[in-house]
C-alpha cells in the first residue's frame, strides 16, 4: 500500500496493522513498514520514535476502538451481557489490535494516551456491571474483572483457532451464549 500524500501517520498505522495481521506484533519492525508504506525508513521514526512508539500508539487506538464499541453498546440498553458480546465481537473484528493491545512489553505501559484509553474501556466495563448489579464500586471492580476475564478468554481462544468455529458461525451469537452463563439464577 505505497503512501500517497494525506495523513502519512494514519498510513503508517494502518500499514503497521497490516503487518501485525500477517506476522504477529513481535515481528513488525519499522523498516518493513516503510518499504510496505512506500516511504523513507526513517518516516516511520519521525511520528514514533521506535517501534514500542508505533505498538503503543496502535495499542492506545486499539483501547479507543474497545471503549468507543463498549460505550455504544452500553447506550442500547442495561444488558451486561451484550458488554461482553461487543468485546469478543472487536476482538474477532479487529485481531491486529487486538494482538497489540495483549502483547506486554511491546508497547510503554506507562504512556499517557494509552493509560488513558485503558481506563476508559475499564470503566465501561465496570459502569455496566454497577447497572446491572448494583453493590460497591469494590465489588463492581471484582465482577467487572471476572467477565473480563471470560470475554477475553473467549476471544483469545477464538482467535487462536481453539474453539473451531464454522465458516458460517456467528461471533456474536457464541458470545451471547458463553455471556448469558453470567447471568445469576433465577
Amino acid at each position: 500500500m505505497p503512501y500517497h500524500h494525506g495523513d502519512l501517520r494514519r498510513a503508517l498505522l494502518d500499514t503497521a496493522l497490516e503487518a501485525v495481521g500477517e506476522q504477529g506484533p513481535a515481528a513488525v519492525s519499522l523498516r518493513d513498514v516503510a518499504r510496505r508504506a512506500g516511504v523513507s525508513h526513517a518516516a516511520p521514526t519521525h511520528h514514533f520514535g521506535d517501534k514500542t512508539g508505533l505498538m503503543t500508539a496502535l495499542a492506545a487506538e486499539g483501547w479507543e476502538l474497545l471503549a468507543d464499541a463498549l460505550a455504544e453498546t452500553a447506550a442500547e440498553g442495561d444488558d451486561f451481557g451484550a458488554l461482553g458480546v461487543a468485546y469478543v465481537v472487536f476482538a474477532t473484528s479487529h485481531p491486529a489490535h487486538f494482538a497489540v493491545m495483549r502483547a506486554p512489553g511491546l508497547a510503554r505501559a506507562d504512556d499517557p494516551a494509552l493509560e488513558a484509553a485503558m481506563a476508559r474501556a475499564r470503566e465501561q466495563l465496570e459502569a455496566g456491571v454497577r447497572r446491572f448489579e448494583g453493590g460497591s464500586s469494590d465489588d463492581a471492580a471484582v465482577t467487572a474483572l471476572t467477565a473480563w476475564s471470560l470475554v477475553h478468554g473467549l476471544a483469545a481462544l477464538i482467535l487462536e483457532g481453539a474453539v473451531p468455529l464454522k465458516p458460517d458461525a456467528d461471533v456474536a451469537e457464541l458470545a451471547r451464549a458463553v455471556t448469558d452463563r453470567l447471568r445469576p439464577p433465577t
